[in-house]
């Protein structure tokens, strides 16, 4: 019967060991309405060759092939991410230290004495030189886990691990993200730059004229004066969108960690081939997929697994120390038969009064309803993105139609002006004023274009689009640990 107790024993130590005393996990309901909002923002329908999924990866999104080579040197390069990378092999290897917990840790020592020990000291009431050699392979207060506190906290490190490879992929979003868009806006700005000197070469070509008609007596100097105050502003200009253009490449340059080969940079909207249209689908329920969603449901996890640690603080500790070994007083003799050498001394720790356990428990509850809220606050946040997205791509294409005819309609008021300009009908001012108006259309409608490819991306980000591929890219492919069971 004993035998067969030892026999149990071992089972018993471990089906205990597995047990928790965590609340049970229920992922909370999203604070969100299930579909996405509607009205007039929102009335143009999506492309018929949207793709709906938003686990299309970045190198199908992005069809332009510079700005493909353009991401690959910002994700092989940038160290923003790097340092995302290596927070979580850091928190692999917190985690690894949490599990080692779980089990005993083997050492082996050697230890060796010589003492002289003096006449009235010694049994033999004899002066005599004690010599003692011991080789002990042993077990140093192991904790064996009977109320899961060691399990709790082997949770929770795990659920911070996972946390920090989904903000490592949250970082590589946002990463993607900002060189495309940085991308895009070096582009507009180099667009409205060639704007710019076009109309400088125009409004000095204006100013040429009237001032050989000033010359001449055709005009008055007022309209000379007015002539040139176009003339002023377009330098004016050619200089900030040279700088808003330098600016741009600082920034490309920051982002890929690396100088940009100038072959890469575009020189206008035109240059570069559109992003993929994307739908968000019917349902709200993908925001529940986003990086940095499931990062803030790991820590909500992580913050039930404390709850379970406080807990089994009022529950005793169970500790034990073993070795086994040999002794000899002669080092020749230490592995002679007969020298073997054995002990054990298991403690029990019961608390009775500790007013900390207590406020550790509220404390681990308190963290556990914050996790919640900030849960529900992420949710709430990507939704709030999501639908600022769809409210763009929905009016953005009335925006660009109605300052397309805007800018034909400034065109030809300003061919109209400049020729009864020449033909001495009207003063400069009207010419002036129509050339004012037309380059600023030309300017919005740029900014307009800006507007909807960079509206793309932003659908594309806040979908959770974008992590995918990372081998492809030169990062080491994450791959999740197994989640083992929760204990009852």
């Amino acid at each position: 019967m004993n035998k067969r107790i030892r026999l149990l024993l071992p089972g018993i130590v471990l089906v205990l060991a597995g047990c928790t005393l965590a609340p049970k996990y229920t992922q909370p309901a999203a604070p969100v309405p299930d579909a996405w909002p509607t009205g007039p923002a929102y009335t143009a329908a999506a492309p018929t060759n949207a793709v709906v999924n938003p686990d299309l990866n970045w190198l199908e999104f992005f069809p332009d092939e510079k700005l493909r080579q353009v991401i690959r040197l910002a994700l092989a390069n940038n160290r923003d991410l790097r340092v995302a990378a290596l927070n979580v092999e850091r928190a692999r290897a917190y985690y690894g230290i949490s599990r080692a917990e779980l089990y005993p840790a083997v050492h082996a020592a050697g230890s060796g004495s010589k003492a002289r020990v003096p006449a009235d000291l010694s049994p033999s009431g004899r002066r005599q030189t004690v010599e003692r050699y011991e080789a002990n392979l042993g077990v140093a207060a192991w904790e064996i886990d009977f109320f899961g506190r060691i399990r709790s906290f082997k949770d929770r490190a795990l659920e911070e691990y996972l946390a920090t490879e989904q903000a490592r992929r949250s970082a590589q979003i946002l990463l993607i993200s900002a060189v495309a868009k940085t991308c895009l806006a070096l582009a507009a700005d180099r667009e409205a730059l060639a704007l710019a000197q076009t109309t400088l070469q125009t409004q000095q070509a204006a100013y040429d004229l009237v001032q050989r008609r000033y010359q001449l007596g055709l005009t008055t100097e007022l309209d000379l004066f007015r002539a040139q105050t176009p003339l002023e502003a377009a330098r004016r200009d050619v200089a900030l969108y040279t700088q808003q253009a330098a600016k741009g490449e600082n920034a490309l340059a920051l982002l890929t960690g690396a100088p940009v080969e100038s072959d890469l940079l575009p020189a206008g909207l035109d240059d570069l081939l559109p992003p993929e249209e994307i739908s968000a689908g019917l349902s709200s329920q993908v925001l529940l997929l986003r990086p940095d969603i499931l990062q803030a449901e790991h820590l909500l996890r992580a913050a039930h697994a404390d709850i379970g640690a406080a807990r089994a603080a009022f529950f005793p500790r169970i500790s034990l120390t073993a070795a086994i070994g040999t002794a000899s007083r002669d080092l020749s003799g230490l592995f002679q038969a007969g020298s073997g050498t054995w002990s054990y001394a298991p403690q029990i720790v019961m608390p009775i009064f500790d007013a900390r356990t207590w406020a550790a428990a509220r404390a681990a509850k308190v963290q556990r309803e914050i996790a919640v809220t900030q849960y529900e606050r992420a949710i709430q946040n990507a939704f709030r993105e999501v639908a600022d997205a769809l409210a763009v791509r929905g009016t953005v294409d009335q925006q660009i139609t109605a300052q397309q005819a805007l800018v034909h309609a400034s065109a030809e008021t300003y061919r109209l002006a400049h020729s009864r300009y020449e033909k001495g009908l009207d003063s400069y001012l009207g010419v002036l004023d129509a050339q004012r108006s037309l380059f600023a259309a030309q300017q919005a409608l740029v900014s307009l274009r800006l507007a909807k490819l960079t509206s793309q991306v932003q659908l594309y980000t806040v979908l959770g689009g974008g992590w995918q591929t990372q081998e492809l890219a030169g990062a080491p492919p994450l791959s999740d640990p197994v989640r083992e069971p929760k204990g009852n």
